[in-house]
């Protein structure tokens, strides 16, 4: 029997949606070329859970994406006999800097109700004892003096958000919103690449496979992480998109923590001011990435299936060195050691969840590195989505729009669509 619905892609936000949209009756099929849910992006991904956002839609979702989290086993229903991903969850410490989004984000948590300080120079002194109160703003490479210069001044304070961490095992997490989908009825098809979008009378039609199957479905769902460009120009409908996504390639890496008070104060440091956030990671160890500050050219990637996937000496030296100037007592191991990967990256670094020009086929990709803490709110507002449009909605026309499940914040897939013009207010940076 054919399924109601293909979705192109397991990872976390493509077993989140065959999850939310076998809950609701549809029979999902999902292919993914890996071997097993969550191996490609996801697997590699910080899983960090974070509200952080320069935008109202943005702190609106997370918010929602942060009670999913908190009620995971509820949410699930089931017993994955492979255990349950734990959220680690001890707050977010953002250091102040110059950057305008940051008064705009506390004005949004305050219309939001969400708990935050915000902490003065002297209570983070007090409070953070192993970090330097410097300001390094603007972030700056190696090879620029003013990298090694002496700070001038010092950050604004800090901004210490109540909730805030991250996943422990990003896997762990999809192969657990999996077991949930098969309990639901929703198949999976693994070890299988899509090749071709098939069409009929201006409508999706079904997929056809690397071994010449051809799987018939009047839905597909486009949720294949790095691979989304590709898909968008088999299926043909990136001529009346305004927002694109293409591959970019990523580094994170490891280093001995140097304090033991960095878990117990937070779960998540953010740091645009030096240009790197962290997070404490398996063992004594945190791990730190990039904010793409605007000094950094980025590595964007022709084939997601071609590209270096080891760590470089240029990239980890200029994390780790950022990193070292806000934690002093660093050391620095001689050896580099972290991930690689890639994001699927918008135009503005904002995700696209919205339907396309061609009938039955929709898209949630563009996640650009930070929509792991996400994943089950965009699994239910892809179901509100389809189930909307595919009853007549012109969603192009008039945005879908629905109370969130747990918050009950107005929530509006219009904020996420194909056709809007680039976002200004988007930081157009990552933080896991």
């Amino acid at each position: 029997m054919n399924p109601d619905i293909i979705i192109i892609g397991a990872g976390v936000i493509g077993c989140a949606t065959a999850f939310e949209l076998s809950k609701a009756g549809y029979r999902t099929l999902t292919v993914d070329k890996n071997s097993q849910p969550g191996a490609g992006s996801t697997i590699n991904s910080c899983a960090i859970v974070r509200l952080g956002y320069s935008t109202y839609d943005g702190i609106a979702l997370a918010w929602e994406g942060f009670q999913y989290w908190k009620d995971w086993n509820n949410y699930l229903g089931v017993r994955d006999e492979r255990g349950l991903a734990q959220f680690v969850n001890h707050g977010t410490l953002m250091m102040l800097s110059p950057e305008p989004r940051l008064q705009r984000m506390i004005a949004l948590f305050e219309r939001l109700h969400i708990p935050f300080e915000v902490w003065d120079i002297p209570t983070v002194r007090e409070r953070l004892p192993f970090i330097s109160t410097g300001s390094f703003h603007p972030p700056t490479r190696l090879d620029d003096d003013r990298f090694w210069a002496e700070p001038e001044g010092e950050i604004g304070g800090a901004i210490y958000i109540h909730e805030g961490g991250y996943i422990t095992d990003p896997q762990m997490a999809t192969h657990n919103l999996m077991v949930a989908a098969q309990v639901k009825g929703a198949a999976f098809r693994f070890g299988r690449s899509v090749v071709d979008i098939r069409k009929s009378a201006g409508r999706v039609a079904g997929v056809t496979l690397d071994n010449g199957e051809q799987i018939d479905a009047p839905i597909v769902i486009n949720i294949s992480g790095p691979h989304s460009g590709m898909i968008n120009r088999m299926a043909g409908v990136l001529d009346d998109m305004n927002i694109h996504t293409r591959p970019l390639r990523h580094e994170v890496h490891f280093v001995p923590a140097p304090s033991e008070q960095i878990p117990q104060r937070a779960s998540h440091y953010s740091d645009s001011d030096s240009g790197v956030y962290f997070r404490p990671a398996t063992g004594d160890a945190i791990l730190v990435g990039s904010k793409d500050p605007e000094c950094d050219p980025r590595e964007w990637v022709e084939n997601p299936d071609e590209f270096n996937c080891e760590v470089t000496e240029q990239q980890w030296k200029l994390q780790v060195y950022r990193l070292a100037k806000r934690l002093p007592d660093l050391q620095i191991p001689a050896q580099p050691r972290g991930i690689v990967d890639l994001y699927d990256v918008s135009d503005d670094w904002l995700p696209i969840y919205d339907k396309s020009s061609l009938s039955g086929f929709y898209m949630a990709v563009g996640t650009s590195g930070n929509q792991f803490k996400n994943a089950a709110p965009v699994g239910y507002m892809m179901t509100q989505l389809i189930h909307a449009v595919e009853s007549g909605h012109d969603h192009d026309a008039e945005p879908v729009r629905y109370p969130a499940v747990y918050t009950h914040l107005a929530i509006n897939v219009g904020f996420y669509s194909r056709l809007r013009k680039i976002n200004q207010e988007s930081s157009f940076s990552v933080s896991g």
